[in-house]
């Protein structure tokens, strides 16, 4: 559900924003390609925790949020996160 490298980084983000566009998610996240951005969202709405808004407006307006699954998988994530922080192997 959440496996892959960049899964983690557009839920975190669609926390701190309630609604972004995929050039906002792209932008905020050096290194992703736009292929690997458009695989992981429709990913993630596939999973029901993102959700796509088409604004059917010209130029194509189209932004994304989490949905109430997604908001109530997030203080999970963030207690996971935590514990990574305070929890480092070191090796």
């Amino acid at each position: 559900m959440i496996s892959g490298r960049w899964k983690l980084p557009i839920l975190f983000r669609l926390f701190a924003e309630p609604s972004m566009r995929t050039s906002q998610l792209k932008r905020d996240m050096p290194g992703i390609s736009q292929k690997m951005l458009t695989q992981h969202l429709r990913e993630l709405e596939d999973d029901r925790l993102v959700a796509r808004r088409d604004f059917a407006e010209q130029p194509p307006r189209v932004e994304y949020q989490l949905t109430d699954a997604g908001r109530a998988l997030m203080p999970v994530l963030m207690a996971a996160r935590e514990f990574s922080i305070g929890h480092v192997v070191e090796g």
